[in-house]
């Protein structure tokens, strides 16, 4: 979420990929997103759509794919949801935006409905809930590395880190309101790198 004015002018720059790879899918992505969404857990989807799109398959660069994780972290509702759209977006216009929605969150829910019901009918037995904690740490270690991965691709810059100390301060320890944090630290990163641009980029 650090550093937005770049990431959210870059991510935001452009149409969707006029010419996408010719294996590029509707049906494909509603597949691909489906099937992270079916075999991940909590926040560690971002790091499997970072590795499919990305490392595995080369459809876009990690760049453009840490500036959509920006955006769909700035902007309201569930990050994951967003990232999916987005990434639809950019590889197929609206029709992948449609398939990133549909593939992330139906046959999930579907699936969470029936586990719901599954895990409340052995919640009393202990190894439930050590299964649980065992997925929980698995999720937290695929969102540090994300997090890792993210910070790492910072400008070399001390404002940029600057924003990045201080949203997890507000975030984590003062238990600022996301809405305020989100908004205080985005403004200030899209007017830092506003001014630090130069003129000609800025021009129409």
């Amino acid at each position: 979420m650090t550093d937005q004015g770049t990431a959210l002018s870059n991510a935001t720059d452009g149409p969707a990929v006029s010419n996408p790879p010719p294996q590029v899918t509707s049906l494909g992505l509603i597949l691909i997103f489906a099937r992270i969404g079916l075999t991940s857990f909590g926040g560690g989807l971002s790091g499997w759509f970072m590795r499919e799109f990305v490392h595995d398959r080369h459809w876009m660069s990690e760049e453009e794919f840490l500036n959509g994780l920006a955006l769909s972290q700035a902007l309201p509702g569930v990050n994951v949801k967003n990232l999916a759209i987005w990434i639809g977006y950019r590889l197929l216009g609206w029709r992948g935006a449609c398939a990133g929605f549909c593939g992330i969150i139906f046959p999930p829910a579907v699936v969470i409905v029936l586990l719901g019901v599954f895990f409340a009918s052995i919640a009393a037995f202990p190894l439930t809930h050590i299964a649980l904690a065992g997925a929980a740490a698995g999720a937290i270690g695929l969102s540090l590395s994300m997090a890792i991965t993210a910070a790492r691709r910072l400008p070399r810059r001390v404002f940029p880190y600057l924003v990045l100390v201080a949203t997890f301060a507000a975030a984590a320890l003062f238990r600022v309101s996301l809405v305020w944090t989100v908004l205080i630290a985005g403004a200030l990163s899209v007017g830092y790198e506003y001014v630090r641009a130069p003129r000609k980029s800025r021009e129409p």
